[in-house]
C-alpha cells in the first residue's frame, strides 16, 4: 500500500485511554502539535496530545517535505535555524530515521527577470548570515545536469528535506513511549473553562480537566476559535501533490522555479508540486475576514481557481455549523481527516513541466496524486501566542504551508509559552493581537 499521504485508511495506532487530569491537552496531532507536546513532555509535564482522526493525517503529511530557511520571512529565519538544528538531531533521539537530509534548496530561475526576486531576498539572508548565495545559469547548469535551460539560481545548502508521513508519526511514536497520552479518534469538541479561564477540555470521550490548553489545529483552528468566542481570521487554500514512481537522480535536493517544485524523495521517486496554483474555496469565513486579507489581495492572483463552495464538512463549507453542544457530535468527529481531491489537469500539467525540464526522462509514472488543506493567515506568518480573551489557552496555527520545517522549533516555543518561559526568539510579529490592535498587516516575501 502506498505510505502516504496518511488519511483513515491508516488504523488508529495511538489509543491510549483518556485520563481525567493532565498539565496539558494539545489538540491537533501534526507537526505543530506533536513537537509541542514533545517539549513538553521532556520538562516533565503530563500531556495529553487529542487528534480527531490521525496523527498527521492532514497537512503534516501532506506537504512537500521541505525543510527550508531559503525565501522565508525574515522573522521566521531564526525559527527556521533552530527547526534544522533540531531536525538534525531527532533521529538519534526517536529511534528512527525521519528521512532528513542536509541535501539543499534551489530556486530556479526561467528567465533573467526571474532572477529579480533572488536578488532581493539576498538582503535577508545576509542580514541573518546565511549560506545562501546566487547562482549562474552556467552554475545551475552543473548543478542539475541534464536539464533544460534556467537562467540562474538561489542556493541555500544548509538547508533539507524530511519525510512527512514517516517523520510525524514517528515522533509521536517515541513521545507515547516517553508517557505521553497519544489518542487518535479524539476530538476536542470544546474548551471547559472555569470563572472565565481555562479549566480543560470537552472531548468526545469524557472530560480532561488542564490548566493549559494548546490550540494546533490545523485548518480546523478557526472554527474551533470562532466557537470559543475567540478571534482568528484564518482561511485555507488546497493544494494539489504527487509523486513519482522511482526516477533516476537528477538532483538531491528539493528545487522550484515559477512553475512547479520537485524533491527528492528516498523512495527514489520524486514529489512534485504546483508553485504557481492553488485553489481558494469561498465560505462564509471569506466574507467575514475580507477586509483584513485586503493587503494581500495586491499581489497577483491569476494562480488562483475560486470554487463556490468546500465539499460538505470542510471547515468553511456553507453547511458546516459554527455552534454545537459540548455534549453533541461536533464538525471535527463528522470530518475526521480532510481528505480533498487532487485537481487532476494541474497534475497531468506537473507530469508535462518535469518532462519539459527534463527531456531525457520524459514524461513520468506517477505512484499517487493528493491535495491538502493549507491554513494561512492574512500575512503568511504563523500565531504562537497565547490566545486573546481565552486564558490558558495557547494558539499554534496559521503556519501558511511552512509548518513541517519550522515545526520543531515552533513546538519548542510553544511549550515554553505554555510554561511561562522566554520563548528564546523575538516572536511579536507572531503575535495574535496583531489582527485586532490596529497594526498593519505587511505579508511577507513571496519566495
Amino acid at each position: 500500500m502506498t505510505p502516504f499521504p496518511i488519511g483513515l485508511h491508516n488504523p488508529a495506532r495511538f489509543t491510549a485511554p483518556v485520563p481525567p487530569r493532565a498539565d496539558v491537552v494539545v489538540i491537533g496531532g501534526g507537526i505543530a502539535g506533536v513537537m509541542t507536546a514533545w517539549f513538553l513532555n521532556r520538562a516533565g509535564l503530563r500531556v495529553v496530545l487529542c487528534e480527531k482522526g490521525r496523527i498527521a493525517g492532514e497537512q503534516s503529511s501532506r506537504n512537500w517535505g521541505w525543510v527550508r530557511k531559503q525565501g522565508r520571512d525574515p522573522d521566521e529565519i531564526p525559527l527556521v535555524a533552530e527547526a534544522q538544528r533540531i531536525w538534525a538531531g531527532l533521529a538519534a533521539e526517536v529511534g528512527q530515521d525521519l528521512g532528513y537530509r542536509q541535501t539543499g534548496v534551489l530556486y530556479l530561475a526561467n528567465t533573467p527577470k526571474d532572477i529579480a526576486p533572488h536578488e532581493a531576498w539576498m538582503v535577508h539572508a545576509r542580514a541573518h548570515g546565511l549560506d545562501t548565495r546566487l547562482l549562474t545559469k552556467e552554475e545551475v547548469a552543473a548543478m542539475v545536469p541534464g536539464a533544460a535551460d534556467w537562467a540562474g539560481g538561489l542556493w541555500t545548502a544548509s538547508d533539507g528535506r524530511a519525510e512527512p508521513w514517516i517523520a510525524v508519526p514517528a515522533i509521536a511514536g517515541a513521545l507515547a513511549a516517553r508517557g505521553a497520552a497519544v489518542i487518535e479518534d479524539c476530538a476536542v469538541r470544546a474548551l471547559d473553562r472555569q470563572g472565565g479561564r481555562v479549566a480543560g477540555v470537552v472531548t468526545e470521550r469524557g472530560r480532561i480537566a488542564a490548566d493549559h490548553v494548546v490550540l494546533a489545529g490545523g485548518a480546523w483552528s478557526g472554527l474551533f476559535a470562532r466557537a470559543e468566542g475567540v478571534h482568528l481570521p484564518q482561511l485555507a487554500v488546497r493544494a494539489s501533490v504527487c509523486a513519482t514512481e522511482p526516477l533516476p537522480q537528477v538532483f538531491a535536493g528539493a528545487a522550484a522555479d515559477a512553475e512547479f517544485a520537485f524533491r527528492r524523495r528516498e523512495d527514489g521517486g520524486y514529489t512534485l508540486a504546483p508553485c504557481d496554483f492553488h485553489e481558494f474555496m469561498i465560505g462564509p469565513d471569506a466574507f467575514r475576514h475580507l477586509a483584513i486579507y485586503r493587503p494581500g489581495l495586491r499581489t497577483p492572483i491569476s494562480g488562483t481557481r475560486f470554487l463556490p463552495g468546500a465539499p460538505s464538512g470542510f471547515p468553511d463549507a456553507w453547511s458546516t455549523p459554527r455552534r454545537w453542544s459540548p455534549d453533541a457530535v461536533s464538525p471535527f468527529e463528522r470530518t475526521r481527516v480532510l481528505n480533498p481531491a487532487p485537481f487532476t489537469p494541474r497534475v497531468e500539467r506537473l507530469r508535462d513541466q518535469f518532462a519539459r525540464a527534463f527531456p531525457k526522462l520524459g514524461r513520468p509514472r506517477l505512484r499517487t496524486a493528493w491535495a491538502g488543506m493549507i491554513d494561512t493567515m492574512p500575512d503568511v506568518v504563523p500565531v504562537i501566542d497565547h490566545a486573546q480573551g481565552a486564558p490558558g489557552l495557547t494558539i499554534v496555527t496559521g503556519l501558511s504551508g511552512h509548518g513541517f520545517g519550522i515545526g520543531p522549533a515552533v513546538g519548542r516555543v510553544a511549550a515554553n509559552l505554555v510554561m511561562g518561559r522566554a520563548p528564546g526568539h523575538e516572536i511579536g510579529r507572531f503575535r495574535h493581537a496583531r489582527f485586532t490592535d490596529g497594526s498593519r498587516i505587511v505579508p511577507g516575501p513571496a519566495l
